[in-house]
């Protein structure tokens, strides 16, 4: 496995919806254990393809941080949405910053998996909350698009002194 470049703000790639993956073969799976392997080291508890500099709708999560329970995601589609939750973020696009964020408590959402079964599951709080961050991803949105003006200027000059 080969351990993938982090794309960082702002670079462009970040703010560009993601086009579907429409097909599944040797390369793309290699692609997501490359970027489960990223995430580990990272210490992420999920990345977005275009986080790693390719723009397809595709994601890799791990809530609980326990190797072997990792979820890639393909194709991703939000179908209910419920409850709302202030909650501290931090994301690996933007080292080193964290910022409160309003999301879902509980979704409902649809899915490939990494083998082309199409799940559709319940999640609720934390991994909600993942989840949604990493479909912000695949939307071209960022952490510091979800918080307020005050606190995204808070936010970014942190960032820059870093």
């Amino acid at each position: 496995m080969a351990l993938l470049k982090i794309k960082t703000y702002p670079d462009p790639i970040l703010h560009r919806k993601a086009e579907p993956l429409t097909s599944v073969g040797p390369e793309e799976q290699k692609l997501f254990d490359d970027m489960i392997e990223t995430m580990y080291r990272e210490d992420g508890v999920g990345l977005a393809a275009p986080q790693v500099g390719i723009s397809k709708r595709v994601f890799v999560a791990c809530p609980t941080q326990k190797r072997g329970e990792e979820i890639v995601v393909i194709n991703p589609e939000i179908l209910e949405a419920k409850g709302r939750e202030n909650g501290n973020e931090g994301c690996l696009s933007l080292p080193g910053i964290q910022g409160e964020v309003v999301r879902a408590k509980r979704m409902r959402l649809r899915f490939e998996t990494r083998h082309g079964e199409k799940k559709e599951v319940e999640i609720k709080d934390f991994f909600a909350r993942v989840f949604q961050h990493e479909i912000d991803h695949l939307d071209g949105v960022l952490l510091i698009d979800r918080v307020d003006f005050a606190q995204r200027q808070i936010i970014l000059g942190q960032y820059q002194s870093l």
